[in-house]
């Protein structure tokens, strides 16, 4: 049967094929197009500064290589320090899981810090192998950050299912322009940047859009799981106007910079504190299990945050739980009805009464609440 389309619709639906997982737009959430123009534009601009501190380094080993030949070196010096900067890196896994977007961020800033030492390399060619250890050292954290994390943000774009479809056409995109990048990268080796000089120019311009980039990407990313600053954005929306957020209004809301930041209309809590810390004395431990009992969340509130210190098996319900009491205590507070200690029991009440239909509609608005993601924070056990 003959195809009627024109040829660049054709071409247009071809590439959408190759390159988007099936079904799109209809078979993504929110967000997907904006994270893969700033994932392929990511990909581009490492890819050419790569290929410049490739070329840097030979040049400070003494060698005098063409763009090509320092294209094909590249697979080469991904050893030695590299490989103790992936150990490293592999003992923060959960937090990583808790923050997806700003591990991925610091991701890529250390690998260009690890470029840019790279670039730097022929301006002191005694320190060749310092400053290549030190380079690959930070490229080897970068690389184990940024795999961890890889799974965490396209599962928030997938929908039906499609997760592995999603994964394969974000690395074929990731693919494509790797190469136009290395291509660009060639281009520049031979031309502008030949000179360490024009390097000085190019790298912090490449780095530039490559972190720029970066940070819009994950920006777009409406990460569905629930961790500290998640849920605090969550339970101070509904405490303020009784709505719901959905992962997609809270996205370019979340501090990427600063996650751990205590947002006081959820009631200044401060989530992962040991308990041993957080109570000194056992007659408060067995008065707050009176105030909450058969829950897996314990709160004490204090003059500058509220302690919210969770069970071993507590899940995102649990914490939902006592970051809605504790912000319906901190609001009884502001409202004279006693300290936030003593309006405990009320806020408990407060909390029971609606959370069956918060947490429907929270679940309705796309949040896994089956886990609670906070890191590395201390729990406790009875």
């Amino acid at each position: 049967m003959c195809d009627s389309r024109p040829i660049v619709q054709r071409m247009l639906d071809s590439f959408l094929n190759k390159f988007f997982p099936s079904g799109y737009p209809y078979s993504v959430n929110e967000g997907y197009l904006t994270y893969t123009q700033f994932r392929a534009l990511q990909h581009f601009s490492s890819a050419a500064l790569s290929v410049l501190s490739t070329q840097s380094l030979l040049f400070a080993a003494g060698l005098r290589p063409t763009p090509a030949q320092a294209t094909a070196v590249s697979w080469i010096l991904k050893d030695g320090m590299q490989h103790a900067g992936k150990l490293i890196c592999s003992n923060m896994g959960a937090r990583m899981d808790s923050e997806p977007k700003s591990w991925r961020i610091l991701a890529d800033v250390l690998y260009d810090l690890g470029t840019g030492l790279d670039v730097l390399s022929p301006l002191c060619p005694h320190l060749f192998l310092e400053m290549a250890g030190l380079g690959n050292f930070a490229k080897g954290l970068a690389v184990v950050a940024a795999r961890a994390t890889r799974l965490p943000i396209y599962s928030s774009f997938a929908k039906e299912g499609n997760l592995s479809d999603l994964f394969a056409k974000g690395e074929a995109i990731s693919t494509l322009f790797n190469v136009v990048g290395l291509g660009a990268g060639i281009q520049l080796a031979s031309t502008v940047c030949s000179s360490i000089q024009g390097k000085l120019i190019a790298g912090p311009v490449l780095s530039a859009i490559h972190i720029y980039s970066v940070v819009e990407e994950m920006r777009a990313a409406p990460v569905n799981t629930l961790n500290p600053q998640r849920t605090a954005m969550i339970v101070a929306d509904f405490a303020k106007n009784g709505k719901v957020s959905s992962p997609a209004d809270l996205r370019y809301r979340e501090n990427l910079l600063f996650p751990d930041r205590i947002i006081e209309e959820a009631g200044s809590v401060k989530v992962g504190q040991p308990l041993r810390k957080v109570l000194n004395k056992s007659s408060k431990l067995e008065e707050l299990r009176e105030i909450f009992p058969k829950e897996k969340f314990l709160i004490s509130c204090n003059n500058k945050w509220t302690d919210l210190v969770l069970e071993q098996s507590a899940t995102g319900e649990d914490a939902l739980r006592g970051w809605l009491v504790a912000a319906f205590a901190a609001d009884m507070e502001k409202l004279g009805l006693g300290s936030s200690q003593t309006v405990l029991p009320a806020a408990y009440g407060k909390m029971e009464s609606i959370f069956p239909s918060f947490l429907s509609e929270l679940k309705t608005r796309g949040w896994h609440t089956d886990q609670f993601l906070d890191g590395n924070g201390s729990r406790f056990a009875f």
